[in-house]
C-alpha cells in the first residue's frame, strides 16, 4: 500500500477506551441502525450533578469516546446520564463500602483505600478541577486530551482524591455507561451493543442450535424491553 493511501491512525481518545473496554474487533461488528446514527441526544436532566459539573463531565466523555465513523460517542449514548443516576443512588452513597478506616495509602493490589463515596469522590475531584482549569469544556479537542493524559498519569491532590484514581473511575463509570443495559441509563438505543454485534439479553437462541456458522443478526435486546421494544429505566439501580 502507497503511503498516500494508507489509512489515518485512529483518534487517541477513541483509542484508549476501546483498548480499556476490551472491544476492538469493530470491523465485524453489525451496523448501527440508521435512527441511531442521526439522532441527537436529548438534553439530560441530572439527579447529582450541578451545571458547573455537568459541563465538566460531558466535555471529558466526549473525548473519552468521541464521536466517529464507528458509531454514537458517550453523550450520544447517554453516558452522562447513566453516571449521574448511579452517583444519585446507593452505589454514589458508597452503600457497599467498608467505612470505618483507618484511611492509609495501600498497595495496588489492594484496590481501593480512599475514605470518599464514590459521590463523594467525583464531587470533590470536579470541584477541585472546576477550581484550577475552569475553562475545560471551552478548550480544544487537543487541549482537553493534554489535560485528561496528565489526570491519568500524573497523581494531582485534587482535595484529597489523587488525579490518577479519578480518572480510572470517570473512566471505568465511561465504560460501564457505554456498554451497560440501556434499563440503567446508557447505552441509549443499545448503539454500543448494535455496534459489537452483541445481542443484549435474548431470551434463547434455540432456532439457531443447528445452524453453524450463522451469524446473528437480530436487534439486541434489554433486560427491560416491552412487547413493543420500548425499553423502561429501573429506578431502583445497584452497581455490583
Amino acid at each position: 500500500m502507497s503511503k498516500g493511501n494508507a489509512p489515518q491512525p485512529p483518534d487517541p481518545a477513541r483509542r484508549r477506551f476501546f483498548q480499556a473496554a476490551g472491544a476492538a474487533a469493530l470491523p465485524a461488528a453489525l451496523p448501527l441502525a440508521s435512527h441511531a446514527q442521526g439522532a441527537k441526544a436529548p438534553v439530560p436532566a441530572y439527579l447529582f450533578f450541578n451545571p458547573a459539573e455537568a459541563a465538566f463531565v460531558e466535555a471529558a466523555l466526549a473525548r473519552l469516546i468521541p464521536r466517529d465513523e464507528n458509531g454514537p460517542g458517550a453523550l450520544e449514548a447517554g453516558v452522562p446520564e447513566y453516571i449521574d443516576r448511579q452517583l444519585a443512588g446507593a452505589w454514589g452513597a458508597g452503600e457497599r463500602l467498608y467505612r470505618s478506616g483507618p484511611w492509609h495509602p495501600g498497595t495496588p493490589s489492594q484496590g481501593y483505600q480512599l475514605p470518599f463515596t464514590p459521590a463523594e469522590l467525583f464531587r470533590t475531584a470536579i470541584r477541585k478541577i472546576n477550581e484550577t482549569n475552569a475553562g475545560f469544556a471551552k478548550l480544544a479537542a487537543q487541549g482537553q486530551d493534554a489535560y485528561l493524559d496528565s489526570l491519568q498519569k500524573g497523581s494531582v491532590d485534587l482535595g484529597g482524591v489523587p488525579s490518577n484514581v479519578f480518572f480510572e473511575s470517570l473512566l471505568e463509570a465511561t465504560v460501564e455507561g457505554f456498554f451497560c443495559d440501556p434499563a440503567y441509563g446508557g447505552n441509549r438505543d443499545m448503539a454500543a451493543w448494535r455496534m459489537i454485534g452483541f445481542p443484549g439479553a435474548y431470551a434463547d437462541f434455540y432456532e439457531l442450535v443447528d445452524r453453524h456458522g450463522a451469524a446473528f443478526n437480530a436487534p439486541p435486546t434489554s433486560l427491560a424491553q416491552d412487547a413493543r421494544g420500548n425499553v423502561h429505566l429501573l429506578h431502583h439501580q445497584r452497581k455490583t
